[in-house]
């Protein structure tokens, strides 16, 4: 009697404990609830929801990395950094490794000027994903850097923030300053430690191809190979200021091809070396040597948009517009700021027929070259020549 006895007291005892446990849910289930209910609060932006959540999922687990995270990051972006700092640190306390967590705190010791701020930055950057908060560390520790006059630093922070919002205009502005500080500090040093070297006079005359200064441009770039007669890109770059000083010159045509052929006897060939190749032929009229020579290009690098561009060029000219017609796509998605392959993909689908599309294309065409008339424009205010997009400058219109 007494053994059933214990065993239907521990039968009763069992289906009490089973029975409560379908009642109640376990801890881990609720706090998972209470989370869920918390980022969806964020996600409504009901932020008083979210805090009321979090706090309620640290009722049941005081430790919780994810509902300090988010305390401390609603506390910061309200300004109290002293309540963030201690949420944050909690959960740091349990996983070191919380990249937003590391982030908040890194900018909140910024700004009491806690060197360890630095080192949090640091780490949690390449891991942030939420762009608000990685724009928010980086600008900090771009801050940080440029401070420290660290520009070498500085440079990927900002290089990955426009990379993830390219048309920041903040953003933008910071790149070129923080491009153009470090290009200017790099010259300064190539100055001092070598002023009478041949890179120092190639880049005296980039600097004057850049301000519209060709004709001296060829002379320091002929100085540099005085100097060092195998100086790496250096007769490329001759080749070019060349041509662009007097294309129509029989002369000149033959001066630039010959250094082309110097690059490539001391560099070997490339497809940008083919491609300037084919414009000197097509400049002469040769349409089938021009051809080989870009489509050289094109099995070099198939993605070069200068070597579709020349096969398109060469095919339409030879009245070939259905075979010009995938090379020109191609430098459309290669490149859908270039002005001259949209015209010219206009023009080829309006001989083959196909209005629509034509129409299509030349209005880009027409958007691109306002655009780029106010970029001209700009350049002549700060004293610069824009690269010209190529010899077919177009003007507006419909394509023939």
């Amino acid at each position: 009697m007494k053994k059933q006895f214990l065993r239907a007291w521990v039968c009763t005892l069992l289906c009490a404990i089973a029975l409560s446990q379908t009642k109640a849910p376990p801890r881990a289930t609720a706090i998972k609830a209470r989370l869920q209910r918390a980022e969806a609060a964020l996600r409504a932006n009901d932020v008083e929801t979210a805090s009321r959540e979090f706090r309620a999922a640290l009722t049941l687990d005081p430790k919780n990395p994810e509902a300090h995270t988010n305390l401390g990051i609603i506390a910061f972006f309200r300004g109290d950094c002293e309540t963030a700092s201690a949420n944050l640190r909690e959960a740091l306390s349990v996983n070191p490794s919380l990249a937003n967590a590391q982030a908040v705190l890194g900018v909140c010791l910024m700004r009491s000027g806690d060197p360890a701020a630095t080192a949090l930055l640091d780490k949690s950057f390449p891991r942030l994903t939420e762009p608000k908060l990685r724009l928010l560390a980086g600008m900090q520790l771009i801050g940080i850097y440029e401070q420290r006059g660290e520009l070498d630093h500085a440079a990927p922070v900002v290089a990955a923030l426009v990379d993830t919002d390219p048309d920041d205009v903040n953003l933008l502005y910071m790149a070129q300053r923080i491009y153009s500080e470090l290009a200017d500090d790099t010259l300064n040093k190539l100055t001092i430690i070598a002023p009478g070297s041949a890179r120092m006079q190639q880049v005296i005359a980039e600097r004057l191809v850049n301000a519209g200064d060709l004709n001296g441009a060829i002379e320091h770039y002929r100085k540099a190979l005085e100097i060092d007669p195998h100086l790496p890109g250096i007769h490329y770059e001759l080749s070019e200021a060349i041509l662009e000083s007097s294309p129509s010159n029989p002369d000149f045509k033959s001066a630039a091809e010959t250094e082309l052929q110097a690059a490539i006897a001391n560099e070997g060939d490339n497809a940008s070396i083919e491609c300037e190749l084919g414009h000197i032929a097509r400049l002469r009229s040769d349409a089938e040597q021009a051809y080989l020579h870009y489509k050289k290009a094109y099995s070099m690098n198939p993605r070069d948009v200068e070597a579709q561009l020349g096969l398109a060029r060469v095919l339409m000219e030879t009245e070939r517009p259905q075979e010009a017609l995938p090379y020109l796509r191609e430098a459309v998605a290669a490149d859908p700021l270039n002005g001259e392959a949209h015209y010219r993909l206009a023009a080829a689908y309006r001989i083959l027929q196909m209005p629509d599309e034509s129409q299509k294309e030349m209005k880009l065409f027409q958007e691109i070259k306002k655009t780029k008339d106010q970029v001209r424009i700009l350049y002549r205010q700060m004293n610069r020549t824009p690269k010209p997009e190529s010899e077919e400058d177009l003007e507006a219109g419909t394509p023939k």
